[in-house]
């Protein structure tokens, strides 16, 4: 059976390209080699920030993808099975501390930079800060209060956007891995080669994550994407006392560095379940699944920093996951350069949950023809600072 657009990778980014292109009108088919969600989306905390990007491109990808999630569960309603849970989507806001002295300045100036491009930033004082979260140290030098910044069960989101993909249409498949691509006499991409054998489409979108680099060569193509690992602890059930996503002026700076070695920063924030949430790390490491324990020591003593009565919680899990790392630290999102035929959706590092409906919509608008609601260009697979790398 032939399609009009197989998309490889059944993450929340796939997953919310299956459902914008079927929702289109294009008959989809996802291929997957594992699970939903079994990757990057299933290890990561369902950040939906504007709070952590500067002013530029990914800023206004944050801001037109959030405006997308505010709408999402209404849209998707009528059209998953009666009884599926819920996506738990929380606009809970977000609060930005500073722990030192040196750290206040630096944070003040770039809520500011952030006002200036149109973002919620609200510098508030030290008794703000206390009433927004009773329990953060009384010891933090500045904070900064989010109410844009959101939250969504991740797994439960991608699963979400794959039933509503599927009601349009949709096929998934799981269990096939792409090992090759299909080509036309014109040397037009297909369709995909499989464990399972030939799947045919008229276009062909990889949105595989920091696996995507294997893939594209296995296509025939390149994409510097990398795996940058990040762990995260879960605390047992408790009270509940944290009521934003809180996290330390240093998380910037941890995700817009090139550093390969160990970097830590505190993400803070509680479940619906009662559990707390505890990030954030990144290192450059291949796909090394050991136990990071010194990723470990670093994130617990810095959360314990911010939230001292997290000093007596108990860590009922810890997990690691791998995020799409790019060189210029944004997603590539449109046409191959190389190959006619092949779209790519990733890159987008820690930050593609919230930027996947996005990332969805300005796909689908490229391959529908139609112009985007904010300027592609900046996440042009061709654009220089990529073509530059593929040469060397």
């Amino acid at each position: 059976m032939r399609s009009d657009a197989i998309v490889i990778g059944a993450g929340i980014i796939g997953a919310a390209c299956a459902h914008a292109l079927a929702r289109s009108g294009l008959s989809v088919t996802v291929i997957e080699e594992k699970a939903a969600a079994s990757g990057t989306s299933g290890q990561g905390e369902g950040n939906l920030l504007v709070s952590d990007k500067g002013p530029g491109a990914e800023l206004e990808l944050a801001r037109y993808s959030l405006g997308l999630w505010d709408e999402i569960e209404d849209q998707l309603r009528e059209r998953l099975p009666r009884g599926f849970g819920s996506m738990e989507y929380e606009r809970k806001g977000g609060l930005v501390v500073a722990t030192t002295a040196d750290g206040a300045a630096p944070l003040l100036r770039f809520a500011e930079d952030q006002q200036q491009a149109g973002v919620d930033a609200r510098p508030i004082d030290h008794d703000q800060a206390l009433e927004l979260e009773p329990h953060v140290n009384p010891e933090i030098t500045a904070a900064v209060h989010y109410p844009e910044d959101a939250q969504v069960q991740p797994v439960i989101a991608t699963e979400a956007l794959l039933a509503a993909a599927r009601s349009h249409g949709a096929r998934t498949i799981f269990g096939e891995r792409v090992i090759g691509s299909v080509r036309g006499a014109d040397d037009k991409i297909i369709g995909v080669r499989t464990t399972a054998g030939v799947r045919r489409a008229e276009l062909v979108v990889l949105a595989c994550g920091p696996w995507a680099a294997d893939v594209a060569e296995s296509l025939g193509t390149w994409i510097p994407v990398r795996p940058r690992r990040g762990v995260i602890l879960v605390t047992t059930r408790m009270p509940h006392r944290i009521f934003h996503k809180v996290y330390d002026a240093d998380y910037v700076g941890a995700v817009e560095s090139d550093d390969q070695d160990l970097q830590t920063s505190s993400v803070i924030e509680s479940t619906a379940a009662g559990t707390v949430l505890v990030g954030s790390s990144r290192r450059q490491s291949g796909f090394d699944t050991a136990l990071d324990l010194p990723s470990v020591r670093e994130i617990a003593r810095k959360a314990v920093r911010i939230f001292p009565f997290l000093a007596e919680a108990a860590v009922m899990r810890v997990y690691g996951g791998f995020r799409p790392f790019m060189p210029d630290h944004l997603p590539v999102i449109g046409p191959d350069p190389r190959i006619d035929g092949l779209w790519h959706a990733g890159g987008h590092e820690g930050a593609g949950i919230g930027l996947s409906l996005g990332t969805a919509e300005m796909l689908t608008d490229l391959i529908m023809g139609r112009r985007p609601a904010i300027d592609h260009t900046p996440f042009d697979p061709a654009r220089p600072s990529l073509l530059e790398g593929a040469a060397r």
